[in-house]
């Protein structure tokens, strides 16, 4: 008597196969379809939404991954840093660890801003003029308040009166001729937040990243990953400068004398 076949793993993805002769990509040849004739940002917006993006589509795209790959030495900067110096040997190990910081707080509010516009987007429609924006905006910021949750996508320590980057996306969505819900959505619940609060809270770039990902018709739960995919980038960049301009030891040293000094005969 012979064993009987195991059955078949009933999984299934339409991404990628290959063969001995070729990479096969969402339907398209790699060697012959996409090297040399996509940019990276193409490439991922096709990964994102299963086609290929218009010209306007990839300007826009590719203008939110660049807002977001360098702001200086932020935590996930140091972390990736920090992490470099007990661990050269694991590039990948430092820039991981940069990215797991990219949460409420830094960069990750690309995800909170982006479902409440396209939720508030989807519920307007095309039409919609500023009193029924106005109104929606209230509807969200007194739901966040009610929470006592911060608005994602408005605000920022560094950025006053405005973020600039996320003036330069959001009239740049205007000058590839996008629909402007979004954008005057987030604009209004900027308005709606700075009123609520008593203080000036401006859109800032991962609201106007929220609004490009709306316009772009990229799911929401995934928008997070385009500051994964910019921020890479940047963080790879800090470890270049850290080979060349080592800050991590200092930094280090630096903190440890500062945090232990009062224990000090």
């Amino acid at each position: 008597m012979t064993d009987a076949p195991a059955p078949a793993l009933d999984v299934r993805s339409d991404i990628c196969w290959s063969d001995e002769t070729s990479v096969t990509v969402l339907g398209r040849d790699l060697c012959t379809d996409l090297i040399g004739k996509v940019d990276l940002g193409a490439f991922a917006f096709l990964l994102l939404t299963e086609r290929m993006p218009a010209d306007a589509e990839a300007a826009l795209f590719n203008a939110a991954l660049v807002s977001l790959v360098e702001h200086g030495i932020t935590p996930n900067a140091l972390a990736t840093r920090l992490t470099y110096l007990g661990a050269p040997e694991s590039l990948q190990s430092a820039v991981a660890a940069g990215l797991l910081g990219l949460g409420s707080r830094f960069v990750g509010t690309i995800e909170g801003s982006a479902q409440y516009l396209a939720a508030g987007a989807s519920s307007l429609g095309a039409d919609a003029d500023d009193d029924a924006i106005a109104a929606e905006a209230a509807r969200i910021v007194d739901g966040f308040r009610s929470r006592r949750e911060h608005v994602p996508g408005v605000g920022h320590p560094i950025h006053k009166p405005v973020d600039p980057r996320a003036e330069a996306l959001l009239d740049l969505a205007t000058s590839l001729g996008f629909p402007s819900v979004p954008g005057r959505l987030l604009r209004a619940v900027s308005a709606a937040a700075s009123e609520a609060s008593g203080r000036s809270l401006p859109p800032n770039i991962t609201g106007a990243i929220g609004a490009s990902v709306v316009l772009l018709g990229v799911d929401w739960r995934i928008a997070r990953g385009l500051g994964v995919i910019a921020r890479t980038v940047g963080l790879v960049g800090h470890l270049r400068e850290e080979l060349a301009e080592p800050m991590a030891n200092t930094i280090w040293r630096t903190t440890d004398d500062s945090a232990t000094r009062h224990l000090r005969p």
